[in-house]
C-alpha cells in the first residue's frame, strides 16, 4: 500500500534526505564535482530504502502547451520531492528560483537543495522549499 502523503510524511523524508547527505558529506568531503555528489547520493539514499530517479526531464506549460525542455532535475526521491544538488562556494538566489521552478514544473510539493562545498550541511548546506500543494496537504 503506498504511504498517503502528508506534511509529516514530506517533513520525515526531508529528514531522511538531510541525514544521507550529511552521511555522503562526512565520508567524502567538500571537494568534489555536483555529479560525483548525484551518484553518491542516489548509492546512500538506496541504501536506506529510498525510491530515487536521476537526471528527470521536466516540461514547461506553456500558453496551454506542453513544451519539452532539456531542463533535468537532479533526483526526485518517492516521487515527491525534488533534490537539486550543487557543488560550489556559496548559493546564489537563483538556486532558489531554480528548485522551486522545478517543484512548479513537475508539481512536486517540497524541493531541497543541497550544496556541499560546505563545512556544515545543516547549518549552510542546504535550503527547503515548500509551495502551495504542499500548503494543501493534510498534516498527519
Amino acid at each position: 500500500m503506498e504511504e498517503m502523503i502528508t506534511k509529516k510524511y514530506l517533513n520525515d523524508l526531508t529528514y531522511k534526505v538531510i541525514g544521507c547527505a550529511i552521511e555522503v558529506h562526512k565520508t567524502i568531503g567538500p571537494a568534489l564535482v555536483e555529479s560525483v555528489y548525484e551518484k553518491l547520493m542516489l548509492h546512500e539514499m538506496r541504501l536506506k530504502g529510498l525510491k530515487c530517479e536521476s537526471q528527470v526531464s521536466a516540461a514547461i506549460h506553456y500558453k496551454g502547451v506542453e513544451i519539452q525542455t532539456d531542463l533535468r532535475l537532479d533526483i526526485l526521491v518517492e516521487d515527491v520531492l525534488c533534490l537539486e544538488l550543487k557543488a560550489q562556494q556559496g548559493l546564489l538566489p537563483v538556486h532558489d528560483a531554480i528548485t522551486l521552478s522545478y517543484m512548479e514544473m513537475l508539481q512536486k510539493p517540497k524541493g531541497l537543495l543541497i550544496n556541499f562545498q560546505c563545512v556544515n550541511i545543516v547549518r549552510e548546506g542546504q535550503k527547503t522549499f515548500v509551495n502551495r500543494l504542499f500548503a494543501a496537504l493534510p498534516d498527519e
